[in-house]
């Protein structure tokens, strides 16, 4: 590993650890602190999608334009400053314009994965982007146990300045990776268009029917594991860590894995979790299923591993952004519809989710990319 790869793998090894301090009690905060109903909590996290969704494409064609360190320091930044805004905040509006805010550093995806693919140097593409979200998940595994014990016995905001005092430092350790030349294509032989790229957009489809198959059933369980499986906020910890420290290990163990076999292998695990979750009773019952749950995070780079082959270098940024974009789409829609859901009926979410997983893995199967 280069000194630019260790940079920012401890960088996303601090970030995750932060993260993972407030990210999954978001949607608690929203309801017990705010007095949000479930539906209102979905519509806040459709929101939260929104931001996401609308910086993906701007910011991979800026990484490909004026290169990709510049926006991975700003993203930092401003996950920074959101954070910061979102501790302090003792209202709804100012905590709700700090969540948008931390929306907005999703814009980091596509840069941050080009960046990595660029680095890699004789690493597969799957292996390189894997390792990297290895570490921060491995971070992530060591907030969550911390935040909800700060929560349980000071005010929820805690979490969010403490996480604040780990970001700086993981900023700290971002400004000091060097930059990348450009990638620039033949003038006289222009690749093409990558919205006439049949093959890439059949992708980007079926990409983002997995996504939504495999996300449906997540953005209310916080709630569910609390209100209805009656879990202590400390006890939530423990099950948000189980599933960041699914996420580290089954990035680590799926890092060699040819990129088609484990997008649709992780699926599958997905599969598992929403299984585990409706039909499972029981604290170890509940951390399985949040481990199995790492397959999503790690669908994600063998996901980009298989576009990276559809694609001109020059076109890298571009397409990334256009898959995050698909993926906070996805983010966008499904909180409303799990909220909707959620309201009639809880437990139906997840046979739901199960269903559909399914038959995302038969989609796949037939119109994965079988190259690379």
């Amino acid at each position: 590993m280069n000194r630019n790869l260790l940079f920012v793998a401890v960088a996303l090894f601090l970030w995750g650890m932060g993260e993972g301090m407030f990210y999954n009690f978001v949607p608690i905060r929203l309801e017990t602190e705010f007095l949000l109903s479930k539906q209102q909590v979905g519509f806040a996290l459709g929101a939260f999608g929104f931001f996401m969704a609308i910086t993906h494409i701007p910011g991979g064609h800026l990484a490909d334009k004026f290169g990709r360190r510049p926006l991975l320091i700003a993203a930092w930044s401003l996950g920074v400053v959101s954070t910061l805004m979102m501790g302090l905040a003792k209202s709804l509006p100012l905590y709700l314009a700090g969540l948008a805010l931390y929306g907005v550093t999703a814009f980091v995806a596509s840069p941050l994965s080009s960046y990595v693919t660029a680095a890699r140097g004789k690493w597969e593409v799957g292996t390189a982007l894997s390792l990297t979200s290895a570490a921060y998940s491995l971070g992530m595994a060591l907030g969550p146990v911390s935040g909800g014990w700060i929560a349980e016995r000071y005010e929820m905001n805690t979490s969010y300045l403490a996480a604040f005092g780990i970001f700086v430092i993981s900023t700290f350790f971002m400004i000091f990776i060097q930059p990348q030349p450009l990638d620039q294509h033949d003038p006289a032989a222009p690749p093409p268009n990558l919205w006439t790229n049949t093959r890439f957009i059949t992708f980007v489809m079926v990409f983002a029917f997995a996504i939504f198959g495999m996300y449906l059933s997540q953005p209310l369980t916080p709630i569910f594991l609390k209100g209805v499986r009656q879990l202590t906020l400390t006890e939530t910890g423990w099950v948000f860590s189980a599933g960041a420290l699914g996420n580290s290990l089954l990035a680590l163990a799926f890092s060699r894995v040819k990129p088609r076999n484990g997008f649709l292998a992780a699926q599958f695990l997905v599969a598992l979790f929403a299984l585990l979750i409706w039909r499972g009773a029981g604290l170890p019952v509940f951390m399985l299923g949040y481990f199995l749950l790492g397959g999503f995070r790690v669908a994600r780079p063998m996901a980009m591993a298989q576009a990276r082959d559809l694609v001109h270098t020059s076109q890298m940024g571009l397409a990334y952004g256009a898959m995050e974009t698909v993926s906070s789409t996805i983010f966008i829609i499904a909180p409303p519809i799990a909220g909707f859901v959620f309201e009639r009926d809880p437990f139906f979410i997840y046979p739901l989710a199960v269903g559909l997983i399914g038959v995302s893995i038969v989609v796949g199967y037939f119109f994965s990319p079988r190259n690379g």
